[in-house]
């Protein structure tokens, strides 16, 4: 090795070695409630959260019973029922926060040659038949083995919806 590598090298291991002394010398501050004492918060008092004084999952005392008491985004007869009434199909996203449910394509096996996906949007915390949007997708497969997108019959949509808002009455029926 050559003297300016070699003290290149030297070098960077001098810094390297004082960076990890710094370490060493670090003091933590953790936060403090501002009591003006100083002393750190130690009591069990219920606090405000990002996620509401019910925390998370909430506890579903004094909720309106047709939110279904739970700290869902969405009204949780309607999520649950949506998922009981697609429990056939394969979900590839649901997220329970934003109220979406997106199913993979799935394939009738008695008409191979047709394949449905849906996609259903709870947009309200009340379970109402305008709180349930749901989309259906069809695409039938050609004589080359392509498919193609299909109209669906809006008599269909209707049918589905109805079948999911059904099954949330049944729901919010069992759980009073």
């Amino acid at each position: 090795m050559n003297k300016p590598s070699l003290a290149l090298a030297a070098a960077m291991i001098l810094m390297a070695g004082a960076g990890l002394s710094a370490c060493d010398q670090a003091t933590y501050n953790y936060p403090e409630e501002n009591t003006g004492t100083g002393a750190p918060r130690m009591t069990n008092d219920k606090r405000e959260t990002v996620f509401g004084s019910e925390g998370l999952f909430g506890s579903g005392k004094g909720k309106d019973k047709d939110q279904g008491g739970s700290a869902l985004g969405v009204n949780s007869f309607l999520w649950r029922a949506s998922l009981d009434t697609l429990g056939f199909l394969p979900i590839v996203n649901a997220d329970p926060f934003g109220g979406t449910i997106i199913t993979d394509w799935y394939q009738l096996p008695e008409a191979p040659d047709t394949r449905f996906k849906l996609n259903v949007f709870i947009i309200d915390r009340a379970l109402r038949a305008d709180g349930l949007k749901v989309s259906i997708f069809k695409q039938v497969r050609d004589g080359s083995g392509q498919w193609n997108d299909t109209k669906v019959d809006p008599k269909m949509t209707a049918d589905m919806e109805n079948s999911i808002l059904t099954r949330a009455r049944q729901l919010r029926i069992v759980s009073e």
